[in-house]
């Protein structure tokens, strides 16, 4: 298993609030085992995150859904990876994981 670590340049003050920072490069790193350096991304990663953001509101800026307390906004995300990884019908299975598992026969 890699990570890959960005490096980003300076802050850019001048520009529009929200724009990041320039990336200026990035190194893999080996974290277990004898990773090759040609399969080490963050896709995986940043996809997981933008369908987290997407699907629950609480993720996105200047929304009122937020959880106040921590152990509502874990729930919320426990909840999420629930339904995601058990519920939802998959297009490539074209059922749930849970009915592909045999755990259940119906939606």
């Amino acid at each position: 298993m890699g990570m890959l670590v960005k490096m980003y340049g300076e802050d850019r003050r001048t520009e529009a609030r929200y724009s990041p920072a320039e990336c200026i490069g990035c190194r893999e790193i080996g974290v277990t085992g004898r990773p090759e350096p040609k399969h080490i991304s963050t896709s995986h990663v940043e996809r997981q995150n933008l369908t987290m953001r997407m699907s629950m509101r609480r993720f996105t800026r200047l929304t009122n859904g937020f959880s106040k307390k921590v152990d509502n906004h874990d729930w919320a995300i426990a909840l999420h990876y629930m339904h995601y990884n058990f519920c939802r019908v998959q297009q490539t299975l074209r059922v749930t994981p849970a009915m592909e598992a045999g755990i259940s026969d119906r939606i």
